[in-house]
């Protein structure tokens, strides 16, 4: 299992550039280009969102084809991961869909559709409950895109709010019930909060930098802005989240 990483302060970190990071990205771009052109069926918001779960074919360390993970330029310790997400943005995200309510539209566009991730929206009335601790979220830029193209958003110093939050509700349960402990209200409230008091943050990268943020923090994607730059596939990010052993190591390590 992946050991969480401390981030002072401000809850995120971009690295690079860097050769190693972007051979990796380079060869994973190349693969991507194949995925999205055999997964038609994998877009959202209109088909402005490729969402790509487990949809990069890379090893369980990380390597695609022959190329490295670049562990070495990370400051991170190497695990075993997950196929990685392949999140393709096109211009014009977020449309109107079908599939989503008005209000969760009106959220893509005015809140970036902020959300912590390992929070599941679950039956019966869509309780919010943590099913997937992750143990960090790592975001790798696969082409080169302008800055409006539906960068990555973040709130800085967002991850303590929302431990704070989490905590008050989860110490009133024992440790190994919480994942099924419902977090809806204080979710919400805590989101509210950030808004409130923490800076919003728009971290637009390149192919050869990486960006690492908390598992705690609240972050999103900002609307494709008219005449932003970008290649014809659209704005392609590979994210990696491997999951700690516990939702108690989600919420109380650093």
């Amino acid at each position: 299992m992946v050991a969480p990483i401390r981030m002072a302060g401000r809850g995120w970190a971009v690295f690079g550039p860097d050769p190693r990071i972007a051979a990796w990205a380079e060869a994973a771009r190349e693969v991507s280009l194949g995925v999205l052109t055999e997964s038609a069926a994998d877009w959202r918001c209109g088909n402005t969102w490729f969402v790509g779960v487990d949809a990069l074919p890379n090893g369980p360390d990380g390597a695609v084809r022959d190329v490295a993970f670049p562990w070495e330029a990370l400051p991170l310790d190497p695990e075993p991961l997950h196929r990685g997400q392949l999140s393709v943005m096109r211009p014009g995200y977020p449309q109107p869909s079908a599939t989503e309510s008005e209000a969760a539209h009106r959220f893509r566009v005015t809140r970036d559709a902020a959300h912590l991730d390992g929070l599941l929206l679950l039956p019966p009335g869509q309780r919010r409950l943590v099913k997937e601790p992750h143990g960090w979220i790592l975001g790798l830029p696969l082409n080169p895109c302008g800055p409006d193209a539906s960068p990555l958003v973040v709130w800085d110093g967002s991850h303590e709010v929302m431990r704070a939050a989490l905590s008050q509700v989860l110490a009133q349960h024992p440790a190994h019930t919480w994942g099924e402990v419902e977090v809806t209200e204080a979710y919400k409230a805590a989101r509210r909060q950030v808004f409130d008091t923490c800076q919003r943050v728009q971290l637009p990268t390149r192919p050869g930098e990486a960006t690492l943020i908390h598992r705690l923090m609240l972050h999103g994607v900002v609307p494709w802005a008219k005449g932003a730059a970008a290649p014809p596939e659209g704005r392609m990010i590979a994210y990696f989240r491997p999951q700690l052993r516990s939702v108690a190591d989600w919420l109380q390590k650093p």
